[in-house]
């Protein structure tokens, strides 16, 4: 028997072209800015962690690994809470961009939240449209 997952969709376009909204994707230091720190490098294979303020339920730690890379277009990577648990949320990431004309199309898929990860589902759904508000806000600040 298989667990239906569920899956959080954001899609937007952006007016700023796809280098410009793929540096913001890929740049630590950009990542920051809009999303959390980390230790992200744009490498299949290279484990990373982003690091926010810990809150109940909690650590603050996301435990993530690239899985694809393909500039300027698409970049997946594993989402893990940083339980290291089997019953920690192990999600995927996928961000796909798209010109359309001088602005590009964005958009963001966490997949794979099964039942127990509800309360994840619920945060992250209502977290993700603003963060990629502010992704926006540092793309158009790249030259």
């Amino acid at each position: 028997m298989t667990t239906a997952t569920k899956s959080i969709l954001v899609e937007r376009i952006l007016p700023h072209a796809a280098d410009k909204v793929w540096r913001a994707l890929t740049s630590p230091h950009l990542v920051a800015e809009w999303l959390m720190e980390n230790d992200f490098e744009p490498v299949e294979g290279h484990r990373f962690t982003f690091r926010a303020k810990p809150m109940p339920g909690w650590s603050g730690v996301v435990n993530c690994e690239v899985l694809k890379v393909d500039p300027p277009r698409l970049l997946t990577y594993s989402w893990g809470d940083g339980s290291e648990s089997e019953s920690g949320l192990k999600t995927i990431v996928t961000w796909s961009l798209t010109p359309e004309g001088p602005s590009t199309r964005v958009r963001m898929e966490q997949s794979g939240f099964r039942p127990q990860d509800e309360p994840g589902y619920k945060g992250m759904g209502s977290g993700w449209p603003r963060i990629l508000e502010r992704l926006e806000q540092v793309a158009a600040g790249q030259g």
